[in-house]
């Protein structure tokens, strides 16, 4: 007898909590690295972006900017790199407005990175959440 998966709706859940699809997109323009870190919201349908601006590793420029489904996947560059909850993303979000207080006049690569690695989910084994 087949076993349901925990998969409702084509959408992966995390100890019962639903994930959303977490994007990244990193270039370098005139000296300056553009890290911009997406997530896929359902309710409302829409795709919200965090566009970081570093330049020689201090957080230059940090803003949000909200876009449609269909005109974030006409944005090139964006890679999928995890899916994570609204609890971690909230986490993140409250990470990244220390940071850029932080950041504006030190060097913060690793803050960064660090707060990046906030989104990614531990797998848990069945019967662990």
């Amino acid at each position: 007898e087949d076993v349901p998966s925990e998969t409702f709706d084509n959408k992966d859940y995390f100890c019962g909590k639903e994930t959303f699809p977490v994007y990244e997109s990193v270039f370098t323009e005139e000296g300056e690295t553009i890290r911009k870190i997406a997530i896929e919201i359902e309710k409302p349908p829409q795709i919200e972006i965090h566009v970081w601006t570093i330049r020689k590793g201090i957080l230059r420029h940090f803003y949000v900017e909200k876009l449609s489904k269909r005109e974030f996947e006409e944005l090139p560059y964006f890679k999928l790199i995890t899916r994570t909850t609204l609890s971690q993303w909230k986490i993140f979000s409250e990470g990244e407005a220390q940071i850029s207080q932080m950041c504006e006049s030190r060097v913060c690569r690793t803050e960064l990175e660090d707060l990046v690695k906030v989104l990614y989910l531990e797998k848990s084994e069945k019967g662990h959440c």
